[in-house]
Formats: structure tokens, C-alpha cells, sequence
């Protein structure tokens, strides 16, 4: 009867000593600032190759999704995690080891007869197979559970960190294409301003040696031409530490075959994005995810943690045959075994049960305010997006109208100049504002793209479910 009693206890196992989660409800407002009254579904579930239309870009990320060092990092640790889960789990399982040995001794005479010394000794062989059940923890109160649990719940966390690595990846990615085409079609904008005005300058020079213009005339003119210098080694210098930063997210030199790239106004990216409500970030954010399994293993720590004041019963059992001839080893009279269960009761650890139960809680309070500020973080990203999405368009509608405004201005200036009407300064001034004002248009546009892929990824996008 003791036996059924027994096996009836290995059956039924551990009780959980984990406390009750209520995960907390999201500390944020129910709809997004600057959001339609009726906000479409939230475009998380586009692909990133549909986001992002430029086969260039699209290019750049495939390698950096394959090659980019720290996303293999986030992927070794999924591993790693994995397998500590596997080493955790297995802690709840019988350890059972086979074991065969052979032994061969010499005792001398007296000493196996119990009597006095003879001449002569005693030999012999002893054979043994056995299998052994040791120190097997019963899980009673569900310790080795709630570390099993644990260590689950943190795989799961690390491949969601993977994915929002993923997702990070990508948004990195884009931003730094989209520095490299503002840098390189700055870089090309002053390139042409600067043959321009030396074009302008080598006018002006004539026209001084014929006196036809003034020495304050030339001297602008050649401060002109400087300044453009200046601005085409700072172009070149941003262009080459944009490469570099690409480069580094690739993970391998820039491939020479890539697609040719589109220009910054034609960028087939879209920036008119649906955010859905904050409640689908919670399901779309891995981050979030992430955030959530963590609790959920610092609630399971605290389980173990409590576990650990109760008994232990652990088991140690082995079963096998002795035999000093092989031939016989395995018949029914050489059988041995052994059964000898323990119980362990902690009665005085000078406070470190309960310190690490405190410092389990604490932990538990940890997560819960990261789980929390995970979703305002979240929540924050998505705002900025949509202020983003409500703004730049009107913002780039009228750069637009600005810089054609001052290349007409630019032009009846150069007519007037001509025919003597206006100064050489009013000339200057109004290149001067043609030049910052398409400037300021390319940069605008790259802003603009920023925002649309940094909403994007604020709302999930770019998992690979």
C-alpha cells in the first residue's frame, strides 16, 4: 500500500507557490494624440519590403538582416536561453545513471578466514551493473517548477528582444540610407552651386579688370566661392561618415551591384500611415512582449522563492546485480538494491531565505514598472509619429513653395543686376537663399521619410510575422 501511496505522490507533484499575476493595465490615454476619430487598423502587419518601395533600401536591409553583428549576438543569446530553459526543466526529472564495473583483489589468508596467517591468499573477481536514481528532487511545493517556468518565460522574453532587434535593425538601416542620400544629394546640390558662382566669380573678375564693377563687388563674390568650398569638404565629409555608419549596420562592404537609388522626392516610402489604437501595441510591440514574459518569470522567481521555507524530499534508489563470475551476473540471487529517501527541513539560514524572497518581490516590482514603461515608451513613439504625419505635409508643401519662390528670385535678380538696376548684394542675397532654401528642402524630405519609418516601427512593424 505504501508504494501506491508513494508512486500517487510522484504523480500528483508540485503544488505552485506563485502568487496571483494581474498584470497591469496600460498606464497610457485610450487613443493616440492627433489620431483620426475613426483610426484605421494598424499597418504593423505590412511587410517591410511593402513600407519601404526603393529596391536599393530594400537591398540593404536582406544584407544587414543576414550580416549585422549584433542582431547574430540577439539570435546566439535566443540560444543560449533556450538552453538554460532545457537545463531548468530537466532539474524536475529523475536522473537515472548506468553503471558497469569490474574489480579484481587479492586479501590474504588470515584475513579472509578471520583466523591466523597461512602460507597462501585469496583472490577474486567481482562483477556489478546497476542503475542509480540519485538525490531526485520530489517537487512538492513547486520550486524546481517555478525555476523551470522561469527560465521559459526569459527564452520567450529573449526571442521577443530578437524580433524588436529585428525591427531596430531595419529602422537603423533606413535611417542611415536615407543620411547617406541627404548627404550625397547635398553634397551634389553644392557641388553645382559652387561651379555656379565660380562661373559668377570669373564674370565678376572681368568685370573689375574692365572696371566695370567694383573691388566690394569681387570681394563678395570671392567670399561667395569660399563659403561653397567650405560647405563641399563639409558635404564630402558627412557623405563618407554616412557610408561608414551603413556600413557598419551591413555588417560588409557595400555591395557593388547594388540597385541604382532613387532621389530623396521620389522616395517610394509611405507616410500616411494608419496607427490603429495604443491597445494593439500591446500585441504588435515585441518590446512590450518581451516586457511581459519578464514579469511573468519575476512573478515565477517569487514562487521558487517561497518554495524554498518548505521541505525538500529528494530521492536516492539503485538497482543492479553483484556477481564474482560474469556468467552468472545477471541471475535472479545476485540482484542488490537500494531505496533510502530524505527529507530536508531549513530551520536556521541566517536570514538568506528570506532576503532572497525580498529581493525576489523586488525584482517582481522591477518588472512591473519596465512592463509599464515599455508601453508609455511605446505610446510616446507612436505620438511623435502621428505629429509627424499631421505636420510634414503641410511643412513640405510649403519649403516647396519657399524654394521656388527664391529660385524666382534668384532669376529677376540676375536680370536686374544685368540691366543695372540692383547691386551686386542684392544679387549675393538672393543666390544665398536659393541655395539654403533647397538645402533646407532636402532635408526636410529626409526628416519627413525619418518620421514615416520611425512610426512604422513605433506600431511593430517589420516583424517577420
Amino acid at each position: 500500500m505504501w508504494k501506491l501511496a508513494f508512486v500517487a505522490l510522484l504523480l500528483t507533484g508540485a503544488c505552485s507557490m506563485n502568487p496571483k499575476l494581474d498584470v497591469p493595465a496600460a498606464p497610457v490615454a485610450q487613443a493616440y494624440p492627433d489620431a483620426e476619430a475613426a483610426e484605421a487598423a494598424s499597418v504593423a502587419g505590412i511587410d517591410w519590403k511593402t513600407m519601404f518601395g526603393d529596391p536599393r533600401l530594400q537591398r540593404l536591409i536582406a544584407l544587414a538582416l543576414e550580416n549585422n553583428r549584433d542582431l547574430r549576438v540577439t539570435t546566439l543569446n535566443v540560444e543560449a536561453a533556450r538552453a538554460q530553459f532545457r537545463v531548468a526543466r530537466g532539474a524536475q526529472f529523475a536522473q537515472v545513471d548506468g553503471t558497469a564495473s569490474y574489480a579484481r583483489q587479492r586479501t590474504s589468508a588470515a584475513a579472509a578466514t578471520g583466523g591466523e596467517a597461512t602460507p597462501g591468499g585469496v583472490e577474486f573477481e567481482q562483477y556489478t551493473a546497476s542503475a542509480a536514481l540519485t538525490s531526485f528532487e520530489i517537487d512538492l511545493f513547486g520550486r524546481l517548477r517555478s525555476q523551470s517556468q522561469a527560465a521559459f518565460e526569459r527564452y520567450l522574453a529573449s526571442d521577443e528582444g530578437r524580433r524588436a532587434a529585428r525591427i531596430a535593425l531595419i529602422g537603423s538601416v533606413v535611417d542611415a540610407y536615407l543620411d547617406e542620400r541627404l548627404a550625397q544629394e547635398q553634397l551634389a546640390l553644392t557641388e553645382q552651386t559652387l561651379r555656379d558662382w565660380t562661373t559668377s566669380l570669373d564674370i565678376t573678375q572681368k568685370r573689375h579688370a574692365a572696371r566695370q564693377a567694383s573691388g566690394l563687388d569681387l570681394a563678395q563674390a570671392e567670399g561667395q566661392v569660399k563659403q561653397a568650398e567650405a560647405d563641399l569638404a563639409m558635404r564630402t565629409r558627412a557623405l563618407g561618415q554616412a557610408r561608414n555608419a551603413l556600413q557598419l549596420l551591413l555588417g560588409a562592404p557595400l555591395p557593388a551591384d547594388l540597385p541604382a537609388p532613387v532621389a530623396l522626392m521620389e522616395q517610394p516610402i509611405k507616410t500616411m500611415l494608419a496607427a490603429g489604437l495604443p491597445s494593439d501595441l500591446l500585441r504588435n510591440r515585441p518590446d512590450i512582449r518581451q516586457a511581459e514574459h519578464e514579469l511573468v518569470a519575476a512573478n515565477a522567481d517569487v514562487g521558487g522563492a517561497r518554495a524554498a521555507f518548505f521541505p525538500r524530499l529528494s530521492l536516492t534508489a539503485m538497482f543492479g546485480f553483484t556477481s564474482l563470475a560474469l556468467d552468472g551476473l545477471f541471475d535472479g540471487g545476485n540482484r542488490t538494491w537500494s531505496f533510502s529517501p530524505q527529507i530536508t527541513q531549513p530551520i536556521f539560514r541566517g536570514g538568506s531565505l528570506s532576503g532572497e524572497l525580498r529581493l525576489a518581490e523586488v525584482r517582481k516590482s522591477i518588472a512591473v514598472a519596465q512592463y509599464e514603461r515599455a508601453i508609455q515608451a511605446a505610446f510616446r513613439e507612436v505620438a511623435d509619429g502621428l505629429a509627424g504625419r499631421a505636420t510634414f505635409t503641410r511643412q513640405s508643401d510649403a519649403q516647396r513653395q519657399a524654394a521656388a519662390a527664391a529660385a524666382r528670385r534668384v532669376a529677376l535678380s540676375t536680370l536686374r543686376y544685368r540691366a543695372g538696376l540692383d547691386s551686386r548684394l542684392e544679387l549675393l542675397d538672393a543666390q544665398r537663399s536659393d541655395y539654403v532654401a533647397r538645402q533646407a528642402l532636402l532635408d526636410l524630405r529626409r526628416q519627413e521619410l525619418s518620421s514615416a519609418a520611425g512610426l512604422y516601427r513605433a506600431l511593430g512593424g517589420g516583424d517577420e510575422t
